[in-house]
């Protein structure tokens, strides 16, 4: 298999940061990282490049994370309500994605991209769920949902299901995910 080297332009989970240089296979770097502009080709006039663009990169960076970090003060602070219909055992006929959290924010004020959202599966029953919201790449709010019955209605989750607070399926991330067994 053909590997080649490329010089990320962005943050790229599992693959690495803005500004490294990674080795990649060929095809995932011509079809995907290069037409994306996600990625450049790791030559030397582009490494030289990348160098004199490495303070206007960290100073970028820095912005961004203080927008991150400034919006999760006030994301920390909110908790979104969804009204849906119930079926048998507090069951939800729909269910809540992370495209339904990400038009709440919006109609809330917040401008946040529905892939930073670590949902890993619909919520489908009812509930108080934490979800975690990833604004940056070290920054992370736990944004709190409340499903409620149709009308606002408070469903009697212990009677239903045995307990009223659940955590939201989150995506799988690169974070702890090496396991390793030493005996």
């Amino acid at each position: 298999m053909a590997h080649t080297q490329v010089l990320l332009r962005e943050d790229i989970d599992n693959l690495g940061a803005r500004g490294e240089i990674v080795r990649v296979k060929a095809g995932y770097a011509r079809n995907y990282l290069l037409p994306r502009k996600l990625a450049v080709e790791a030559t030397a006039n582009n490494v030289r490049q990348i160098e004199g663009e490495r303070a206007a990169l960290a100073k970028r960076e820095a912005k961004e994370r203080s927008t991150a970090e400034l919006q999760a003060s006030q994301l920390s602070k909110l908790t979104l309500k969804f009204e849906r219909k119930v079926g048998e055992a507090g069951v939800l006929y729909g269910s809540v994605t992370s495209m339904d959290i990400a038009h709440e924010l919006e109609a809330q004020g917040y401008e946040i991209d529905r892939r930073k959202i670590a949902l890993r599966e619909p919520i489908k029953r009812f509930g108080r769920y934490t979800v975690p919201v990833r604004l940056h790449r070290e920054v992370t709010v736990e944004l709190p949902i409340n499903v409620l019955g149709e009308g606002g209605v408070e469903i009697d989750l212990e009677a239903l299901q045995g307990e009223a607070t659940q955590e939201a399926p989150v995506a799988a991330s690169s974070e702890g995910t090496s396991e390793s067994t030493s005996e």
